[in-house]
């Protein structure tokens, strides 16, 4: 699909715009002709990274805007005269978050508020909050906070009065290449000759590529009208195959000879031995698209609808909802071909 239209001409703000899935999606932005992208982020050395990354020829469209979504006022500013957000800014590892559960939710609860609550004030045209597949049915601090945010994002819908900013989440899973993935832990073990750890051999998650979960997240920016939530359909993996796979490619480049010890050490806090991307009650009123199901809320379903600008048709779904332990796994030979394709070398 050609973004253009959607984009060009547009000042767009991506709030996390220096971490791993903002960044790409700044990067993707700037081919489709933006008047201009905000960045905005706490990190000022990965602003001076991402400025490095991009071509000279497009840091005139780039605004570098140092700051935090718990700030209010800092995002009062940053708001102005824009037409779309995609609000990337959370905190995302599940440790973290368990040991520091305040802090998850003043950043990805109260933080996310401040965003929707500035988008209103500013007439925004368009927010999507990217969400996580461990909002489906949370185990752990991190999940919960993120459910928080989408059904948060969802509500905004019902009381925007009459601005035109509609509200949308996209959700999905593990991102590879991203700093949060398993493949710079594992990197960095085998490299250093340590034992690589394995948490669990029955656990799988949902992966994907970051370009490919950024090109999706356009669409549901191309085709939201307001609550819902976009689940990306991703394949899954058994994370003892993809952590021997990717150690496989890293013995083959680095000419490794040294046998690797496998090490397991067990599930981490709040850790689920199997993912959801959507939820068995979330999949009784999905619509079933080719790469995303399309889940409304049932409060902002029935506002849409009465002012007759939802024009999706929910339809009764017999599956338990989309689960990394029955979903279609992808063999070694296809997560190691996923790894040598990604952007930026893994190996």
């Amino acid at each position: 699909m050609n973004y253009k239209k959607l984009f060009s001409g547009k000042r767009i703000l991506v709030l996390g715009g220096t971490g791993s899935i903002g960044s790409v999606i700044v990067k993707e932005l700037l081919k489709y002709n933006p008047k201009q992208v905000r960045v905005y982020s706490r990190d000022e050395s990965k602003h001076q990274e991402l400025l490095l990354s991009i071509n000279e020829k497009d840091h005139g469209k780039i605004r570098s805007l140092v700051g935090d979504v718990r700030d209010r006022d800092r995002l009062h500013f940053a708001m102005r005269e824009i037409d779309i957000v995609f609000h990337a800014a959370a905190m995302k590892h599940v440790p973290f978050c368990e040991y520091n559960p305040f802090e998850a939710v003043k950043t990805n609860v109260y933080g996310t508020q401040n965003v929707l609550d500035m988008a209103l004030e500013h007439n925004v045209e368009k927010v999507v909050t990217i969400s996580t597949d461990k909002a489906a049915e949370p185990s752990n601090t991190l999940g919960a906070t993120k459910l928080l945010a989408e059904k948060l994002t969802s509500a905004a819908n019902a009381y925007k009065g009459n601005r035109r900013t509609i509200f949308s989440s996209v959700r999905f899973g593990n991102v590879l290449g991203s700093s949060n993935s398993l493949l710079p832990i594992i990197r960095r073990q085998v490299l250093a000759g340590k034992p690589v750890t394995i948490t669990d051999d029955r656990m799988t998650r949902f992966i994907m590529p970051t370009e490919s979960a950024v090109q999706l997240v356009f669409e549901a920016v191309a085709h939201m009208e307001g609550g819902e939530i976009f689940v990306l359909k991703m394949p899954s993996v058994s994370i003892q195959d993809l952590i021997q796979a990717y150690v496989g490619l890293l013995q083959k480049h680095h000419d490794i000879q040294k046998k690797i010890i496998y090490k397991f050490i067990g599930a981490r806090a709040g850790e689920k031995i199997h993912e959801k991307l959507l939820t068995e009650h979330e999949a009784a009123f999905s619509v079933e698209k080719e790469n995303l199901f399309i889940v409304m809320p049932g409060i902002t379903a029935q506002i849409l609808k009465k002012n007759g600008r939802f024009r999706g048709k929910a339809k009764n779904r017999e599956h338990a909802g989309y689960h990394s332990g029955t979903a279609p796994k992808l063999s070694r030979d296809e997560i190691k071909k996923i790894i040598l394709n990604l952007k930026e070398s893994a190996l």
